[in-house]
């Protein structure tokens, strides 16, 4: 699968630089070295530190990047990543300079010094979700050297190790994510998927898979007519997790389409490798869950995905049928390739019929209207309470994850309006299409539900690197929603 790496927490020990394998990374003001840590290296090092803060190169570098000194001088290390450091940096700048470290640092050993450092346990998560690489259909490249280990050193490094253990989880849970989003669609299967959810059982999460002949007694018309052109097997599965007492659980309902050609409507061919990556909001709801077991979590949670695969063939849906959700409308399907909404009405009305949650929140790649809407930066918020969407969108920002939120409102509602069915599943024209889908979605929110939509589509895989990941799966929402459960579901 992924590779991150060991990431180990010892005491600062000066008398062991010179001898310090690998890289070594240090943070360093504006003005030079201003850490005893610093000073100390710098000292090794012959004043390299404090000649490079006097050369106007170190000028250009802003807070947070790096600049690497090769094979420094009165040291063994290899090289020293000089982290340009503002004193005030705040939590996230710290984790996005563990990014900028990580990706400096490649491979083999890295020593990060972070004695007299703010948020030294940010740093370490910025260096493990950084440091992510997926190489699972790769040859082994010999000329990048071996894997190697990160040691975090500090202070006290048993206070450091116990504040970022809880961002251990969180990472193992943005890796995983990544890993399910990155895997080509001939390895995750819709089988493949569940198995590897069926696993974390073994983390102390209930996991339950639906199967076809269970859905269909259950009424799920909307997602069976989904990947019914598919030779494998669509499945609903729900991961629990109960740390809290007896109170009603969040919902986390994920859009799990493990490619999708688009259907009798198919999609052009350019581009249409990317599909696999449209089970996103499955992906995270997966690793959300993992994340909320490996810290123990003190709530309730239940995630379900549904998992199917959109494909052309004699059984497939074709425009102009009509089908039947669990709820009992009816849908007249348009267009083959607005076939997340179709999976999410259904495991959301599934969801809320079991579950009787105390808030419930879909994330799904749905649309490409929100691309051209918001770009890459941020996720599209819709929702139909304000003080829920209020605490995600304020755990979006605690993590440095971009959300923003849209309008609903009856008058996009009109577009839904079908002459031979309850519906249509998608609107008459492009305007608006993510606003659409939503208003589709809020159909099947019971009255009472506090409900939250997330569409992913240009947050979930990038072309290119980002601060906090290389390009491709970036895992983007395991972190808010994590810190959603802890404010708003522990306190």
């Amino acid at each position: 699968m992924s590779r991150t790496p060991r990431i180990d927490f010892q005491p600062h020990d000066a008398d062991a630089l010179a001898q310090t394998q690998g890289r070594i990374a240090v943070f360093v003001a504006a003005d030079g070295p201003d850490s005893d840590a610093a000073r100390g290296l710098d000292a090794l090092m012959g004043g390299a530190l404090t000649r490079l803060a006097d050369g106007a190169r170190w000028g250009r570098v802003r807070p947070g990047e790096t600049v690497e000194i090769a094979v420094p001088a009165g040291l063994a290390a290899d090289a020293v990543i000089a982290v340009k450091h503002d004193s005030e940096a705040d939590r996230l700048a710290m984790r996005r300079a563990g990014g900028a470290i990580a990706a400096a640092a490649g491979r083999g050993d890295l020593t990060v010094l972070t004695a007299g450092l703010r948020h030294a346990e940010e740093v370490a998560l910025g260096v493990a979700l950084r440091a992510y690489r997926f190489d699972a259909h790769q040859k082994p490249d010999d000329e990048a050297g071996p894997e190697g280990t990160v040691w975090i050193t500090g202070d006290d490094s048993e206070a450091l190790a116990r504040a970022a253990a809880p961002m251990a989880a969180i990472a193992e849970g943005v890796a995983f994510t990544r890993d399910l989003v990155n895997e080509p669609a001939n390895v995750l299967t819709t089988d493949d998927f569940a198995a590897r959810l069926a696993a974390m059982q073994e983390l102390g999460l209930e996991v339950e898979i639906l199967e076809e002949d269970e859905l269909a007694r259950l009424g799920m018309g909307a997602l069976l007519a989904v990947g019914q052109g598919s030779d494998s097997p669509s499945k609903v599965v729900v991961m629990r997790w109960q740390g809290g007492g007896d109170e009603a659980p969040l919902a986390l309902v994920g859009k799990g389409v493990v490619f999708d050609t688009g259907g009798i409507s198919l999609k052009p061919a350019a581009g249409m490798e990317d599909m696999t990556m449209d089970m996103g909001g499955a992906a995270t709801v997966a690793g959300t869950m993992r994340a909320l077991a490996l810290r123990r979590a003190k709530a309730n949670v239940v995630g379900l995905v549904g998992l199917v695969e959109n494909m052309p063939s004699g059984r497939a849906t074709r425009p102009g049928d009509v089908v039947r959700s669990m709820k009992g409308d009816t849908i007249e399907v348009i267009n083959t390739d607005a076939e997340g909404r179709l999976v999410l009405a259904d495991v959301m009305w599934y969801a809320q019929e079991r579950f009787k949650p105390s808030g419930m929140i879909d994330l799904a790649t749905l649309t490409g209207a929100v691309i051209i809407a918001l770009g890459h930066e941020n996720a599209g918020v819709f929702a139909n309470e304000d003080g829920f969407a209020e605490a995600f969108l304020a755990a979006a920002q605690a993590e440095g994850e971009g959300a923003w939120r849209l309008p609903m409102g009856d008058a996009y509602d009109k577009v839904l309006k079908s002459r031979i069915a309850d519906m249509r599943n998608v609107g008459t024209g492009r305007e608006g299409g993510s606003i659409t889908a939503a208003q589709f979605l809020k159909r099947f929110v019971q009255d009472g539900t506090p409900w939250i939509h997330l569409d992913i589509a240009g947050t979930a895989s990038l072309k290119s690197d980002s601060a906090l990941a290389p390009k491709g799966a970036t895992g983007w929402g395991v972190m808010a929603l994590n810190r959603l459960v802890a404010d708003r579901y522990e306190g």
